[in-house]
């Protein structure tokens, strides 16, 4: 594992890509979907600005793991896919999924606990 001076956490780099708002729901929703036209991912994120949408997936793009096709015919088509670097997140993205699945009533009750302790 490569030392990193600048960051005490060795997974901060990719917690900073990958877990900003939103991110995790367009690659969640695109690695489950296939490729999808901006609208229907729009669809299948409810709460999701189109401002917003725009900018994750410029930012996924720029980091190499989304790739948007553009086709030229009328109207215009634009399309987004998961790239090949993104498809390596899978495994995690499961893991992180059957945590939820498995531990978020933990969560809760926790969260309950503290909460009437604090009250």
């Amino acid at each position: 594992m490569k030392t990193r001076h600048e960051d005490p956490c060795p997974f901060g780099p990719a917690v900073e890509i990958l877990l900003p708002r939103w991110t995790s729901h367009i690659l969640w929703v695109l690695s489950e979907h296939g490729t999808l036209r901006f609208s229907a991912i729009r669809t299948l994120i409810p709460g999701i600005t189109p401002k917003v949408l725009t900018e994750r997936l410029r930012k996924l793009e720029r980091d190499g793991l989304v790739e948007r096709g553009y086709y030229a015919q009328v109207p215009p088509r634009v399309e987004y896919t998961m790239t090949p670097l993104a498809a390596t997140l899978l495994p995690t993205f499961r893991v992180l999924a059957s945590w939820t699945d498995e531990h978020l009533p933990d969560v809760a009750a926790a969260r309950r606990r503290y909460d009437s302790a604090q009250g």
